[in-house]
């Protein structure tokens, strides 16, 4: 498999725009999340990060930050590149780049499945489970 390279991109950049694509496919297309629900106000202000495998986007996440730390949200992997690290890569990737922001104070919300993988960055669950986008989440912080 060739090198997962990982990049912050502009607000509506190709790069930007290829992610935003992906997120539908993912989020719309296979988890039934409703098509308003997923492009917010949030995304205007976000860093957005790409993962780039073989010439394809294959992941991306966004940034937010918040008054209290900065939020990790919208991680989707294209259904091909699941499984290679590359969620994993860029969570790494968009933590060391925004740690200096709200004195390295990250949180999420995570689908429940997914809890073990945000663990393994020092995240820990707190809270009640809820729905969100129709599947269960749970809050997860790293403080």
């Amino acid at each position: 498999m060739t090198e997962i390279v990982i990049l912050s991109v502009p607000l509506f950049s190709t790069l930007c725009n290829e992610a935003f694509k992906l997120r539908r496919s993912v989020f719309i297309g296979e988890q039934n999340v409703p098509a308003d629900e997923e492009f917010d106000e949030a995304d205007l202000s976000a860093h957005h990060i790409v993962a780039i495998q073989a010439g394809e986007v294959a992941g991306t996440l966004r940034l937010v930050y918040l008054d209290d730390h900065v939020k990790i949200g919208r991680v989707a992997v294209g259904a091909q590149w699941r499984g290679h690290g590359i969620a994993s890569a860029m969570i790494r990737f968009g933590m060391k780049a925004h740690h200096t922001a709200r004195d390295n104070r990250f949180y999420l919300t995570a689908q429940s499945d997914k809890i073990a993988l945000y663990e393994k960055f020092g995240f820990t669950a707190f809270g009640d489970e809820f729905l969100d986008g129709g599947m269960p989440h749970l809050a997860m912080k790293n403080y």
